[in-house]
């Protein structure tokens, strides 16, 4: 498979699109007033303790409080975390630059990871272990996303680019995409010789095969550096603050995700393209001929044509190959996937029609999933299958797709009712959350009332002060397709209104109204008394 990286640097956003055989398959954007959290370690306050829950709220400095769950409070041996290091790693090509650090951080008792629930160490009870006012160190997890703060772990950890230094933990893990045997122990070996006594714990990244011990050695002195920073500036300083902030998307992208397996990496910004070479020739000097400075005047991502596909990312509507369709529906609770044949009918037999359309659509979810970043709960309804055989095989489909995210996911077997039922790790907002935002019309939900329901709210509103007794000549307001519709369906309703009415009405048309939108305003005094009738 060829896998390309394209980073476009501007003043004010950076974006980085991973391409898998010239297809788009993740963005990731940096802006500064959406600066990514996660990775960044705080001095916080606890501000309170709620045993009912086993967790504590901590005042980092952010808008809203973060949240300690009392399982962040255990440290994970180095052979615990080395699990997740496998999972979470993805041979290393498809890390997110943010998340190398919390995703080798001790886990909570449920992220819906593929391994479901995990064995670890009993949490102590939290109203042990913490007392409102006292200060902690903590680590981003997971950003705030929608009314919830940030969450956070004590369990401390700092990535390098072949190991990561775990400060609270004694033992040397390494991945387990590293399988062979010998390879595992040599390495394990390696960096026991390098690690001073009781100065923490080292999980060898999978990219650390073949690398020197002298790579090694510099990896860990540096890692071993930044948390003596960290820890000093901790001493001096007043919660809350920030202790340290999780590098930059660039730079982080090159650490966790350039590897030998990424054919090319494209950048259209020259600064930026010196310093990842300027990074490169310490970590990884065979690396830059792959490194390539893109100077064209017709932008990066046009040349690659995948503005098109970014944009098609916040469509409810995607097309399959066949003809078939995806709608894509986030709701509070979950996202909901519903897969349409549409045009594509086939020739003969019906179960294969149905059969290659849910095979594309399982390959296509498993791509729009990571492409719009999309976390939670996630139910997909597939067109129903008649045999057992086809729902495995596009089970199997779906899972074969999914193992390539670097985000932990998880699929279930096809349900009773024929909707297949995932989890994919959550830590920031989808690109549709933190992009878009809601219709001051509609007010997020997609959908506003037909003229014909204004007209009835508006007919209503009238009679409620014909009932009161009001004499006051009345204006009515009304968006112009409304007034449009009364004009051209039901031109006899201001003179029936009028009939049982002891006062004048009138109707007019404002453009500046929302298309659900009207207005009753009093003639003499020009007063709006909308809200005081206009129940329903």
């Amino acid at each position: 498979m060829k896998r390309e990286i394209l980073i476009n640097a501007g003043t004010r956003e950076t974006r980085v699109a991973i391409l898998e055989d010239g297809k788009l398959v993740e963005l990731l954007v940096d802006r500064p007033d959406n600066r990514r959290m996660v990775g960044d370690i705080y001095l916080g306050r606890v501000e309170a303790v709620l045993p009912g829950i086993q967790a504590a709220f901590v005042d980092i400095g952010t808008e809203k409080s973060a949240f300690l769950h009392a399982s962040d409070l255990v440290r994970e041996s180095a052979e615990d975390a080395e699990d997740d290091e496998d999972e979470d790693e993805d041979d290393d090509e498809t890390l997110d630059p943010a998340e190398a650090v919390a995703k080798s951080n001790g886990k909570t008792a449920w992220q819906g990871g593929r391994g479901g629930r995990r064995s670890r160490k009993t949490a102590p009870p939290i109203q042990d272990a913490l007392k409102r006012g006292q200060e902690i160190m903590v680590q981003v997890s997971k950003e705030p996303i929608s009314t919830k703060g940030p969450r956070v772990t004590a369990q401390i950890s700092l990535a390098g680019r072949f190991l990561v230094y775990i400060p609270d933990s004694s033992r040397v893990g390494v991945s387990r995409k590293i399988g062979a045997g010998a390879e595992r122990q040599r390495l394990k070996e390696q960096v026991g010789a390098i690690l001073p006594d009781k100065s923490g714990g080292v999980i060898v990244r999978t990219v650390s095969e073949d690398v020197t011990p002298e790579a090694l050695k510099r990896d860990l002195e540096t890692l071993m550096a930044q948390w003596k920073k960290i820890k000093r500036k901790s001493q001096f300083t007043r919660a809350p603050a920030l202790i340290h902030r999780e590098t930059g998307l660039t730079r982080g992208l090159v650490r966790d995700l350039f590897s030998a397996k990424v054919d090319s990496l494209s950048i259209d910004s020259k600064p930026v393209h010196a310093e990842v070479n300027e990074y490169l020739k310490t970590v990884a000097p065979d690396l830059i001929p792959r490194v390539k400075l893109y100077e064209d005047r017709i932008p990066l991502f046009d040349t690659a044509g995948i503005e098109s596909e970014i944009r098609d990312a916040f469509k409810r509507r995607c097309e399959l190959p066949s003809g078939g369709y995806l709608i894509i529906e986030p709701t509070e609770a979950l996202v909901s996937i519903d897969v349409n044949s549409g045009r594509y009918t086939g020739k003969k037999d019906p179960e294969k029609t149905v059969l290659r359309t849910n095979m594309e659509a399982a390959a296509e979810i498993a791509r729009q999933l990571r492409l719009r970043d999309v976390g939670g709960i996630i139910v997909c309804d597939f067109i129903d299958m008649e045999t057992k055989a086809s729902r495995e095989k596009v089970l199997q489909e779906l899972r074969n797709h999914l193992s390539r995210d670097r985000a932990r996911t998880k699929a279930f077997a096809v349900s009773d009712l024929g909707l297949i039922e995932m989890t994919r790790q959550r830590v920031r907002q989808s690109h549709y959350q933190s992009m878009t935002e809601p219709c001051p019309t509609c007010e997020g939900t997609g959908r506003v009332f037909t003229p014909e329901t204004i007209v009835r709210r508006m007919e209503r509103s009238v009679r409620r002060m014909v009932v009161e007794g009001r004499k006051d000549n009345l204006l009515v307001k009304l968006h112009p397709d409304v007034a449009m519709y009364v004009l051209e369906q039901e031109r006899e309703l201001v003179s029936r209104l009028q009939k049982t009415a002891s006062f004048s009405l009138e109707l007019r048309d404002d453009p500046l109204l929302k298309p659900d939108e009207f207005k009753l305003v009093v003639k003499g005094q020009g007063r709006d008394v909308t809200q005081q009738y206009a129940v329903a």
